[in-house]
């Protein structure tokens, strides 16, 4: 047969003198096909560049495979994704898919309201959606609830959310913060990020409840930020101590990035981590590691809140009811 011409199903039935079904099944990996025929059949495919039509393959099931991601652009400075956690989390998500063989949609920017994502479902454009932080949407997530579109949300759960939330054990997270830097004898306590968002506002309020559980005299401050970037960690940080009556001792950061720049400020004034200051990140993305010097943070497991996030989602999928799943925190101590 020539290479120039098209190959089809049957033809690669007949060279692997197998039925046609079985070459279906094979080239979409059916545990009904044995591993001998499977190997067979695919070898001959690829032979002959056989690639199956996954597009017209969609169009004769149910479902399309294809999952849609929505991530929460608004949190971030200009719609740029500047905190490496949130691609983190994508790529768990990803790996997780792949390992189910669903196609990733990801969702613009401009396409994050109910209208657009249900006009992406109604369409058949995704099976369901994943969104990747609730952020200051959660109003648009409770409407979207009530179209009946099956979503699951990375964030914090609570008891009054109408969908299926993932997310660590923020309160977990903060409440480690606290008792380390305790352990240190700190008592000038700073924590740097936007509690309006509830992830954030839980890892506040354990760094909070850490230090009334301790009775120590411990003074507790807060810094607010405008979006999740670098700049705008360096920039209230910097306003910060300019007018703060006194210098922390210990900074608790809603993210890695933004311990690295309030550790780039101190640098800058001429304080050391931590001898002068003691810094806990959060996330514990690869850079914490490398950073000079590398970061005490709490890492959430990236890999593992992938997995059950689609996890979740198949069973909406399958017509199940899950309950909203928390994963640990852990706190990494490294250097600061």
């Amino acid at each position: 047969m020539s290479l120039k011409q098209t190959i089809t199903m049957g033809d690669i039935a007949a060279l692997a003198k197998v039925s046609k079904p079985t070459v279906s099944r094979a080239l979409n990996d059916s545990p009904l096909v044995n591993p001998e025929t499977k190997k067979h059949v695919l070898s001959i495919a690829r032979q002959y560049g056989y690639a199956v039509n996954r597009n017209a393959q969609k169009l004769r099931h149910k479902n399309t495979d294809t999952i849609g991601v929505s991530i929460d652009f608004g949190s971030h400075r200009e719609n740029h994704i500047s905190d490496p956690f949130i691609l983190e989390l994508l790529a768990g998500v990803s790996e997780a898919l792949g390992n189910l063989n669903q196609d990733l949609l990801l969702c613009a920017p401009r396409h994050n309201d109910t209208d657009s994502l249900y006009h992406i479902y109604s369409s058949r454009g995704a099976d369901g959606f994943i969104f990747l932080g609730q952020g200051h949407r959660m109003d648009m997530l409770d409407e979207f609830a009530s179209t009946g579109a099956p979503f699951v949300v990375w964030g914090a759960p609570t008891k009054n959310t109408d969908y299926c939330v993932v997310g660590s054990d923020n309160l977990a997270g903060g409440q480690m913060a606290g008792r380390y830097f305790l352990e240190r004898g700190r008592r000038n306590f700073l924590f740097i990020g936007d509690i309006s968002h509830s992830e954030i506002y839980w890892r506040y309020k354990g760094l909070q409840q850490a230090v009334e559980e301790s009775g120590a005299p411990v003074a507790l401050n807060h810094i607010a930020l405008n979006n999740f970037s670098y700049e705008s960690a360096f920039d209230a940080a910097d306003g910060y101590l300019n007018t703060a009556d006194s210098r922390p001792d210990a900074v608790l950061a809603y993210s890695d990035t933004a311990a690295m720049a309030f550790i780039r400020l101190l640098a800058d004034r001429g304080l050391k981590v931590p001898e002068d200051v003691s810094v806990v990140g959060y996330n514990d993305i690869p850079a914490a590691s490398y950073f000079s010097p590398r970061i005490t943070t709490v890492r959430q497991d990236t890999y593992q809140a992938g997995k059950l996030l689609v996890s979740k989602l198949m069973q909406i999928l399958d017509n199940e009811n899950p309950k909203s799943g928390t994963i640990k925190t852990e706190l990494i101590v490294r250097d600061t």
